[in-house]
């Protein structure tokens, strides 16, 4: 049983919104399953405010993860990031050492993780150009997938491009020019809320054979279900959530595994899947 005490060690999500997140759920089963002195929290930060709590963290010693829409806002506040973080320009995990904040983006290795379990076939369609999806772009250059991108805005979707290509000169990254996609990938917040409409049509979706949903809710979201009834292998954020989680725990606790069958066991519970 997770116990707080004057003395325990605070670790935060900062988003906005960020009531849904599972990270507190996921992280405290682990932390009191290694029996430690830690208590993780979530704290809404709206963005003009990101650039003075992160600098207070420093000084506080939190560490923590930042989701949606800090990923790409909290990197001129963080002072050491890792050569990733740095390429990618989006950071989700920080921690304090010697009194300022180290950042990383465990998103990669979470991503790469869960779309090799899936077997995820080229093309990927990736719809948004945020932080999470700059994590995508990062493991299909890995893999040398190429990226169909799509946004609401066809310059963003340009430039995200343009970004992608000069970040590994493979794969291909081009603007959705509607061609059949092997994979698609929801790297939008579109499907938090319980009214959202789907993140993308079901006649564009069609010929794919996976879908990846980085968005998890209760039940899972709409547009998983759809693509499921369409006959995709769907998955939600959930296993993303789980493998990126461990990741950054084990940058919050060095020298620690991360207990991940307990980690998922309090996301599923959380979700009542």
């Amino acid at each position: 049983m997770l116990r707080v005490r004057g003395s325990s060690r605070v670790l935060a999500v900062l988003g906005d919104p960020v009531a849904h997140s599972l990270s507190p759920e996921m992280q405290n089963a682990a932390m009191a399953a290694l029996g430690l002195d830690a208590v993780y929290v979530a704290i809404r930060v709206p963005p003009a405010a990101l650039g003075t709590l992160l600098p207070a963290c420093a000084t506080m010693g939190i560490a923590g993860n930042v989701t949606v829409p800090h990923k790409a806002l909290a990197v001129p506040h963080i002072a050491h990031l890792s050569p990733l973080a740095e390429a990618l320009g989006a950071v989700n995990t920080f921690w304090p050492e010697n009194g300022s904040l180290h950042g990383d983006n465990t998103d990669v290795a979470g991503l790469e993780e869960v779309v090799g379990r899936l077997e995820a076939p080229a093309p990927w369609l990736l719809l948004g150009t945020g932080g999470s999806a700059r994590a995508v772009a990062a493991v299909a250059g890995q893999l040398g997938v190429a990226l169909l991108v799509r946004s609401r805005a066809a310059e963003r979707a340009r430039a995200f491009c343009e970004w992608a290509r000069a970040l590994t000169p493979a794969p291909l990254a081009i603007a959705d020019d509607g061609r059949t996609a092997g994979t698609v990938i929801n790297a939008t917040p579109v499907g938090l809320a319980p009214d959202d409409g789907l993140p993308i049509t079901r006649e564009r979706i069609a010929g794919a054979r996976v879908a990846l949903d980085l968005v998890y809710r209760p039940g899972e979201t709409a547009w998983v279900r759809a693509c499921r009834a369409a006959g995709l292998v769907a998955v939600d954020g959930r296993d993303v959530l789980i493998a990126q989680g461990a990741h950054a725990f084990e940058r919050f606790f060095p020298g620690r595994r991360a207990p991940r069958e307990i980690m998922r066991a309090a996301v599923r519970r959380a979700l009542r899947a």
